[in-house]
C-alpha cells in the first residue's frame, strides 16, 4: 500500500480580503490547504468566511484564525497549532505576508496632531514590515519551513514614490523589502526563497483608506498600457506561478505584478 503524498500548505497573513483572500483561493486551486490569519470585526468577518467557503469548495482545508498577527503571543499560538495540524513530512510550502494596517499621516506639519507620532510610526513598521521576520523565525524554530518553502511579501510602488500621508506605510514597504532581501540571503543555501511582490494600483479595502485614492486610481488607469487597474487575482496567479517547484532559483527580488504600470514612470 503506497504512502499518500504530503499535503501542501499555505499560510496567508492578511487572508480575509484583497491580495490575501485572492491568493488563498488561487493556491487552493493549485492544491494547497490554507491557513489564514486575519483581524476582522463583525462587520467585515463575512469576507473571511467567504474566502474559507471558497477554499473548502475546492476540496481543501481552510483553517482561519481571527487574531492580531502582530501580537507575539497570538503568533506563537498559531504557529504551535500549525505544527500540531501538519502530518509528518509536511511543512508550510508558502508564506504570504499581506498585512495592511498602519497610520496614514504626514511626517511634517505645524501641529502635533497632524503628523505621525513615534508610537504610530513604530506600530506601522512593526505590523507591515517587522512582523514578517518574527513569523518566519517562529515557523523556522518549529521546523515548519523546509527546502522548497516560498516566502512572499506584498509591497507597493510606495517603496519609491512619495504620496501625501503615505510616509509611514512607504517606510514600512521599504523595510519589508530589506527584510525579504536578508531572508533570501540567509535562507538560500537551505533551498528557501523569499521575494517581494510589488502590485500595481489595485482597488482593495486597503487602497480605499488612503486619502486621495481616487487620484491614484485615475493615474494608474492613465499610465497602465492595458488601461485597467491591477486585480487581486492578477497578483494571486503570479504568486501561484512563483510557488511552483520550478521557480526555486528566483529569490531576493522585488517582482512587479502591475501589467507594465511603471513603464512610463
Amino acid at each position: 500500500m503506497s504512502t499518500p503524498a504530503p499535503r501542501r500548505w499555505a499560510l496567508i497573513l492578511g487572508a480575509s480580503s484583497g491580495f490575501g483572500g485572492a491568493t488563498a483561493v488561487e493556491l487552493a486551486k493549485a492544491g494547497h490547504n490554507v491557513i489564514g490569519v486575519h483581524l476582522d470585526r463583525s462587520s467585515t468577518l463575512p469576507m473571511a468566511e467567504k474566502v474559507q467557503q471558497d477554499v473548502r469548495a475546492l476540496g481543501k482545508e481552510a483553517i482561519f484564525f481571527n487574531v492580531n498577527a502582530a501580537d507575539p503571543e497570538k503568533r506563537k499560538m498559531v504557529a504551535e497549532q500549525i505544527k500540531g495540524k501538519l502530518a509528518q513530512g509536511e511543512f508550510v510550502n508558502v508564506v504570504m505576508h499581506s498585512l495592511a494596517f498602519g497610520t496614514l499621516k504626514a511626517f511634517a506639519g505645524p501641529k502635533a496632531d497632524d503628523v505621525v507620532s513615534q508610537k504610530q510610526m513604530e506600530m506601522t513598521l512593526d505590523v507591515m514590515a517587522n512582523s514578517l521576520v518574527y513569523w518566519v523565525q517562529d515557523l523556522d524554530f518549529l521546523g515548519l519551513l523546509q527546502r522548497g518553502s516560498r516566502i512572499f511579501a506584498m509591497t507597493s510602488a510606495g517603496d519609491f514614490h512619495a504620496w501625501p500621508s503615505y510616509g509611514p506605510v512607504s517606510a514600512a514597504k521599504a523595510a519589508l523589502e530589506a527584510h525579504i532581501r536578508q531572508l533570501a540571503y540567509e535562507m538560500a543555501a537551505r533551498g528557501i526563497s523569499a521575494n517581494s511582490i510589488r502590485a500595481g494600483v489595485t482597488d482593495t479595502p486597503a487602497l480605499r483608506k488612503i486619502p486621495g485614492n481616487d487620484l491614484l486610481i485615475a493615474g494608474a488607469l492613465k499610465k497602465n498600457p492595458s488601461k485597467r487597474l491591477t486585480a487581486p487575482e492578477d497578483v494571486a496567479k503570479a504568486i501561484v506561478a512563483l510557488s511552483d517547484d520550478r521557480a526555486y532559483w528566483i529569490t531576493g527580488n522585488v517582482i512587479g505584478v502591475d501589467g507594465g504600470e511603471e513603464l512610463t514612470g
